[in-house]
């Protein structure tokens, strides 16, 4: 009976850690912090465009690529667990945000964003650099990146939402797919990326 019951656990833990890292995949979360970050930066709703421009350039683009890939069978889904197969996604990234970066200079966009861009585009050196020699999560330094961006462009307040983050690094270590010091290294390079706004 017991180990029934701890079955049941172990498999509602996993279903709901399946849930939070699917809901809160980088995608995602870029999508919905870059609009709020461009809106804020503009200060006006033309701001929401320079958000989906940098949300398409920073996770939707990538994302894409991800899935083409996987459809193609060089990895088995968009988690790509096999480190050593991540470099290609990583120069994705930074060939779409630095394109990205080229058009919001082009049409003069708000300082704000195209920092954000910028904090984004050296966190994934950064990431690449990590993961040549070890597994670093990618997951938890988005999550943390954007709610430490919001945080300085909107409001403090926005550091609560780092219970978003959290959750997120439980999601990755409850599925397996890294281990507690990975995730915390993703969440410690995702924060560090805000001290960019300093600048501005």
């Amino acid at each position: 009976m017991s180990d029934t019951l701890t079955e049941a656990d172990e498999s509602r833990t996993t279903a709901a850690a399946r849930t939070v890292t699917d809901v809160l995949q980088p995608r995602n979360v870029l999508l919905a912090g870059m609009l709020g970050i461009g809106l804020a930066a503009a200060g006006e709703w033309t701001g929401l465009l320079w958000g989906l421009l940098g949300a398409l350039c920073a996770g939707l683009i990538p994302a894409g690529y991800i899935e083409w890939e996987r459809k193609r069978g060089t990895w088995g889904d968009r988690h790509v667990v096999d480190r050593t197969k991540r470099a290609p996604i990583f120069f994705v990234i930074l060939g779409s945000i630095g394109a990205g970066s080229v058009v919001m200079v082009l049409g003069h966009a708000p300082a704000g964003i195209l920092t954000a861009m910028l904090a984004l585009w050296v966190m994934t050196i950064f990431l690449l650099a990590v993961n040549t020699v070890w597994k670093i999560s990618v997951d938890s330094a988005v999550a943390s990146a954007v709610v430490a961006l919001l945080a300085v462009v909107h409001s403090p307040w926005w550091l609560l939402s780092y219970a978003v983050t959290v959750a997120v690094c439980w999601s990755r270590v409850a599925l397996g797919y890294h281990t507690v010091m990975q995730t915390v290294a993703g969440g410690a390079l995702g924060a560090a990326t805000s001290a960019a706004f300093l600048f501005v």
